[in-house]
């Protein structure tokens, strides 16, 4: 027993010892990003499609958490492998041309786009909306950082929340198709699904009318 705690504590003090060794700091970032991405996504996804599921997807329950199980492993590992592939080819660059420059990263990261999420699935769609989102407003504040458009003399938050619950309202309405489907969902239980009822039960208890067999 002793001979192999000894064992053990010597084989986490050589791990350790690679850990600190800074000519492997590269290839030990891409794997601990690997690492971080399985994790991150597995914690985003499981509460969303835990949520969205039990609120708008029919099916036994043993359905629905296969669903959930199963977009949490497509979240988890697609980031997992799109923070391996990007920082790897953060590193191959850099060692090639001696530095980091910012457009490395443009590049690396479009590569990685394109292999890992690619593939036009409702997993990949969200993810990247979400990205489209922030991307806009990132973009709008580094035009006013560098000078490319004026300060606005007032917020402008208000007129952008307008236009957005405008359009997205409108859209829904009159080219439905043109969302995505969980928006879709959630927009028809919102302002589609409070138009009916047929007596209490259904007005404030549940969503929907079932009638007993």
């Amino acid at each position: 027993m002793a001979g192999g705690g000894d064992a053990l504590r010597s084989l986490l003090r050589a791990a350790n010892a690679l850990l600190q060794q800074r000519r492997y700091h590269a290839a030990l970032a891409v794997i601990k990003g690997f690492r971080n991405g399985a994790v991150y996504g597995a914690k985003i996804r499981a509460p969303h499609a835990l949520v969205m599921t039990f609120l708008f997807k029919s099916g036994s329950l043993r359905e629905k958490l296969k669903s959930i199980a199963q977009a949490t492993y497509t979240h988890s590992r697609n980031l997992a492998y799109f923070v391996f592939t990007y920082k790897g080819l953060l590193a191959v660059q850099s060692r090639l041309q001696g530095k980091k420059i910012p457009f490395h990263s443009f590049l690396a990261a479009c590569i990685g786009g394109w292999l890992v999420f690619g593939d036009n699935n409702p997993i990949n769609s969200q993810i990247i909306m979400y990205l489209l989102s922030r991307i806009l407003f990132g973009l709008s504040r580094l035009a006013v950082q560098k000078g490319y458009i004026p300060q606005p003399k007032q917020d402008p938050f208000p007129l952008v929340v307008a236009l957005v619950w405008g359009t997205v309202l409108w859209l829904f309405e009159y080219h439905r198709d043109t969302l995505q489907p969980s928006l879709q969902s959630s927009m028809t239980y919102l302002y589609e699904d409070s138009d009916v009822w047929h007596d209490l039960s259904d007005f404030l208890i549940y969503n929907k009318h079932t009638d007993s067999k």
